[in-house]
C-alpha cells in the first residue's frame, strides 16, 4: 500500500484520536461557525487583505506550508506570503527580533530561560507588545528515521539502540544490537554514518526528546535544538535527507515527507508492543497520548515520546505557528489571521494529506481556529 493511500486510511483515526489528546482544553475559546471565506476558518479561510506577511522557521513544514500559501493565494491573490525555512530556532529568534510576522517551530516556545537568560515566552511577550504570544499546533510531521543501505528494504530499531546509534557507541550495520532485532536479517560490516542537523531544530529537540525518553539511558545529552551526538552536520531537513541519499550505509532523523521525497528507507520501531510502521495512523496513535500543556489560547502539547501503546508510532512533532494575540499593527494582524484562519480550515489541512502530512484531528484544529480567531 502507497504512502499516500495510507495517509488517507489514517486520517480517520487521527481525527478519532485526536479527541483524547485535548479533551482537558475546557477553557479554550469556541470556534466561529461561519463556513464563509469572510467568516471562521470552518471551510476556505477569512477576508481577503492586502500586503505581504513574512515569516520564517522549521524546515519541517516547508513543504506543507508552501501548499497551504499556493492554495491561499488562489483564494487572496492580494497577499504575498514569504516563508524562509530557516529551522525552529531562527524563527523563534526572528519573531523575537520582530524580523518576521510569524514563526514556524517544531517546538513550543520555552516558557524557562537558560543560565538566568530571558525565556523564550516573555522575549516573545515583549515583541508583541506585553501581550503574549501563543503556540497554534497547524502541522504534524512524524519524524523517520530513515537510511540507506543497499538491500535493506526492512529495518527495525527500538530506543535504545537508535540511541547508540546516533550517541555514536553502535558503530557499525552488523552490531549486535541491530542483528538482535533483525533476526534473518543480512546486515553489511560497514560503519553506519550519521547525519544530524547542524542548525537550531526543533525537529532535533523532538528527536532527542525520544532518545532520552526511550533509550535507555543509552543517550547521554540534555533534549535540545543543538545536536550533541555523533555525525556529520548538514543544514535543514533537505540537508540531511540529501546527505542521506547521497551517501551508502548512512542514516538520520528527518521529518517523514522529506524520507518520502528521497526515496529513503524509514525504519519501524519497536516501544515494547512490537515493531510499528511509521503511517498516518500510528502517529495518530502516538498523538492520542500527548497532553495540554498551555492555558486558554495557547494550544502547546506534551508529547509522551516513550508510549508503549499498541501500534503508535512514538517519533513525532507538531509544528507551531506562533503569533502574537495582540500587539501588531493593524495592517498586519489582518494578514496573520487571514492566512492563520485559511491554514486551520478544513480546506487547509486536507491540502496536506498528498504531500505525506497528517491533518490535525478535528477537535485539535476547532480549537487552533477559535485561537486564530481571538487574534487581535
Amino acid at each position: 500500500m502507497s504512502v499516500n493511500r495510507l495517509l488517507r486510511v489514517g486520517t480517520v483515526a487521527v481525527a478519532s484520536l485526536g479527541v483524547l489528546a485535548l479533551s482537558a482544553c475546557g477553557s479554550d475559546p469556541e470556534p466561529s461557525g461561519s463556513s464563509s471565506p469572510s467568516g471562521s476558518s470552518s471551510s476556505t479561510g477569512a477576508d481577503c487583505p492586502e500586503g505581504t506577511l513574512n515569516a520564517e522557521g522549521s524546515s519541517a513544514q516547508k513543504n506543507a506550508i508552501e501548499e497551504v500559501i499556493s492554495k491561499y493565494n488562489e483564494k487572496c491573490a492580494d497577499v504575498t506570503v514569504n516563508y524562509n525555512p530557516t529551522g525552529s530556532g531562527a524563527g523563534i529568534k526572528q519573531f523575537n527580533a520582530s524580523q518576521v510576522d510569524f514563526a514556524g517551530s517544531d517546538s513550543a516556545l520555552k516558557t524557562e530561560g537558560k543560565d538566568g537568560a530571558e525565556s523564550e515566552a516573555a522575549a516573545a511577550a515583549k515583541r508583541c507588545q506585553g501581550s503574549p504570544a501563543v503556540n497554534l499546533p497547524m502541522v504534524i510531521g512524524p519524524v523517520a528515521v530513515a537510511y540507506n543501505v543497499d538491500g535493506l528494504d526492512k529495518l527495525i530499531l527500538d530506543g535504545p539502540t537508535a540511541a547508540k546509534i546516533f550517541q555514536g557507541t553502535v558503530k557499525t550495520w552488523n552490531a549486535p544490537e541491530i542483528a538482535k532485532l533483525n533476526p534473518g536479517v543480512t546486515l553489511p560490516s560497514a560503519p553506519i554514518t550519521v547525519f544530524f542537523r547542524s542548525d537550531e531544530s526543533g525537529t532535533t529537540e523532538n528527536f532527542t526528546k525520544y532518545l532520552a525518553a526511550a533509550g535507555g539511558g543509552a543517550w547521554k545529552g540534555e533534549p535540545a535544538k543543538k545536536w550533541t551526538g555523533t555525525g556529520a552536520g548538514k543544514e535543514k531537513s533537505a540537508g540531511v535527507a540529501e546527505g542521506v541519499k547521497s551517501t551508502k550505509n548512512a542514516i538520520t532523523y528527518v521529518e517523514w515527507s522529506y524520507a518520502v521525497d528521497n526515496k529513503l528507507g524509514v525504519a519501524q520501531i519497536d516501544a515494547g508492543a512490537g515493531p510499528v510502521e511509521l503511517t498516518a495512523e500510528s502517529a495518530g496513535k502516538a498523538l492520542a497520548a500527548a497532553k495540554p500543556a498551555g492555558t486558554g489560547s495557547d494550544l502547546a502539547l506534551k508529547l509522551d515520546y516513550a508510549t508503549k501503546a499498541a501500534g503508535a508510532y512514538p517519533i513525532i512533532l507538531v509544528t507551531y505557528e506562533i503569533a502574537c494575540t495582540k500587539g501588531l499593527p493593524a495592517e498586519k494582524t489582518a494578514l496573520v489571521k487571514s492566512f492563520l484562519t485559511y491554514f486551520a480550515s478544513t480546506e487547509g489541512q486536507a491540502s496536506l494529506t498528498e504531500l505525506n502530512y497528517a491533518p490535525l484531528p478535528e477537535e485539535i484544529r476547532t480549537k487552533v481556529d477559535a485561537a486564530v480567531q481571538a487574534i487581535s
